[in-house]
């Protein structure tokens, strides 16, 4: 069978905007089970070309720096389901490990909503899940396919601990690692089926942007991945998208240091661009937030001087109650006295 090559993150984002798809294959390499899922995607574009003066000429040729983040309810062995964050990140190669070490730092910053046992909602970090899809080699590591898992130590006795703790598990995530180049095509397990399908290996063009997929394959989600990747191989229209995709890598791998370094400062400078504008959001959400408390206080310094002056005004009313009381005991008086 001719497939596009889902390394192309335009091939990858096909295959993870498909729900079923996505669910399998996090669930394939995490090995728990997913209840819910939901994806939040997040594409990151930068232009790349030859123009110096903007960043924004038409000319300019698009590369995506493709990543998917998910909230997923997993449910695991002990039959607990847990609410996680499973960000997928895909780096063709090592330049791209400090940006996507920025993006996981502000996965920590997020909150998401959480039912309480007591059925309150409240706002609170998710445990993160991160898997990383390498277009390069690890050093000293065959394995294309790597899990890092956490575990509780007690230093003191040396023993493992069983207990989870909230505030560990909001600081300390799961990786899972593959090599793509490492994959070997050797079908023993379904997770080796999801691999099989990123094997670099028998291609049909000079690019790689199609390959011949001869695997026999039992698992239908695999079948699935196979006939969409199928479809979008044979598309003319897709396959210029991937060999789009093929020269902006090229010129950037290609050993041109200045195109290089003109789009590390065009990145720097969207960067820049980006947090210049998140900061001056931020001024001005403080102050219609500053402004919003003064006209509370002044609205609250009306009510407390309004309540003062009822307060006077019952106070007035009730002296006038009594003196007119007062006054009618002394006109009873009179007549009493008169009368004597």
């Amino acid at each position: 069978m001719v497939i596009a090559n889902p390394i192309y993150d335009i091939m990858f984002k096909r295959l993870m905007e498909d729900l079923p798809t996505a669910r399998f294959f996090i669930e394939t390499l995490i090995g728990e089970t997913i209840d819910e899922l939901q994806v939040k995607p997040q594409e990151y574009r930068y232009k790349v070309g030859t123009h110096e003066t903007s960043i924004e000429e038409e000319t300019y040729k698009l590369l995506t720096i493709y990543k998917l983040d998910y909230v997923a309810t997993i449910k695991t062995g002990s039959g607990e389901h847990k609410k996680v964050l499973i960000e997928v990140q895909k780096a063709r190669n090592r330049v791209d490990i400090m940006r996507f070490r920025n993006y996981l730092a502000e996965q920590y910053k997020l909150e998401d909503e959480v039912v309480t046992a007591e059925g309150d909602i409240i706002k609170k970090p998710l445990p993160i899940v991160t898997i990383y899809l390498l277009g390069f080699k690890l050093a000293d590591i065959d394995s294309p396919a790597i899990k890092v898992e956490r575990k509780y130590i007690d230093m003191i006795l040396g023993q493992p601990i069983l207990n989870k703790s909230e505030f560990i598990e909001q600081l300390t995530h799961n990786s899972f690692i593959v090599q793509i180049p490492r994959i070997r095509g050797k079908l023993q397990n379904r997770l080796d089926a999801l691999l099989s399908v990123f094997e670099q290996k028998h291609f049909l063009d000079e690019n790689g942007s199609i390959k011949e997929y001869n695997h026999s394959i039992d698992f239908p989600e695999v079948r699935r991945i196979l006939d969409v990747l199928h479809t979008e191989g044979v598309d003319p229209a897709r396959r210029k998208e991937i060999e789009d995709e093929i020269e902006a890598w090229r010129l950037i791998e290609g050993g041109n240091r200045n195109d290089f370094e003109r789009f590390r400062l065009q990145i720097e400078q969207k960067d820049r661009q980006i947090e210049q504008e998140r900061a001056e959001k931020e001024l001005i959400a403080n102050a219609l937030e500053k402004e919003k408390a003064e006209k509370d206080d002044i609205a609250n310094a009306l009510e407390k001087e309004k309540a003062e002056k009822d307060n006077i005004a019952n106070s007035l009313a009730q002296q006038k109650n009594a003196m007119e009381a007062q006054q009618k005991e002394l006109e009873e008086l009179r007549k009493l006295l008169g009368r004597g």
